[in-house]
């Protein structure tokens, strides 16, 4: 695995990154990867479920968490437990869930110029909502490099890491996975791609080499399924475009 740290980044050889020259298809997650950590949008998003769970089953806030955590461990996002469990209005959940604050979010001066260079088509593909996705590539000015954007409603509600969403994805879009690049905050939804020969990427947040999540994600790291790590998403595809003569 390749550091692409603030430290390390300068010492990694460009030939590494001309692995990407291949690539026709750019897909990239939305929350946490399009957007540093630090802008504490995920927070936002996991406090607005935490206040539904609580709302909806009518528990406490310990117990809310409790079910909170135990869904997202248990089946990639709390929807997915919410629905297994307990029947609710899935528009209702997604609606309440990304009705956040998005003013955080800034501009990266670095990044639309950098996807721009990139050869071939990119794409979002997110555990959240399409409204989301497109209020965030907006906000972000980027919104216009993506060919398309995949919610969880597309994947039919089944979140990553599972496997059939990504075949679902690849289909929707008819992308060749030896010839696609995956960049994400989670090391557990690169193990499908790296499986299906895509190059893959881990964003992590502002001076980290490893994520700082839940021991659940702390777990699920393996080198093996991640070829890059970065900190900086612009900074590191614009590398990529500069490595492969784009």
């Amino acid at each position: 695995m390749n550091a692409a740290t603030a430290e390390s980044s300068k010492q990694r050889p460009r030939e590494d990154l001309e692995v990407f020259a291949s690539v026709k298809s750019w897909i990239f997650d939305l929350d946490d990867t399009l957007y540093p950590h630090e802008t504490q949008l995920g927070q936002q998003i996991h406090n607005r479920i935490h206040e539904y769970v609580a709302k909806t089953l009518q528990v406490g806030p310990e117990e809310a968490e409790r079910i909170q955590t135990d869904f997202y461990r248990r089946y990639g996002t709390s929807l997915r437990g919410l629905m297994i469990h307990h029947d609710i209005d899935i528009d209702d959940f997604l609606h309440y869930a990304h009705d956040i604050d998005h003013s955080p979010l800034v501009v990266d001066p670095l990044l639309g110029p950098a996807l721009e260079r990139l050869p071939g088509k990119k794409y979002i593909f997110t555990n959240g909502s399409y409204r989301h996705a497109q209020t965030v590539a907006e906000k972000l000015g980027i919104s216009g490099h993506f060919e398309g954007i995949y919610d969880i409603v597309a994947g039919e509600l089944v979140p990553k890491p599972e496997r059939q969403t990504y075949d679902r994805f690849l289909a929707r879009f008819g992308i060749d996975p030896a010839n696609a690049a995956m960049f994400e905050d989670l090391a557990r939804n690169l193990t499908v791609p790296k499986e299906l020969g895509m190059r893959t990427t881990l964003i992590v947040p502002k001076g980290a080499t490893a994520i700082m999540g839940g021991s659940w994600d702390l777990d699920a790291r393996k080198d093996d399924q991640v070829d890059f790590v970065t900190d900086d998403i612009g900074r590191f595809v614009t590398e990529v475009a500069e490595a492969i003569g784009a």
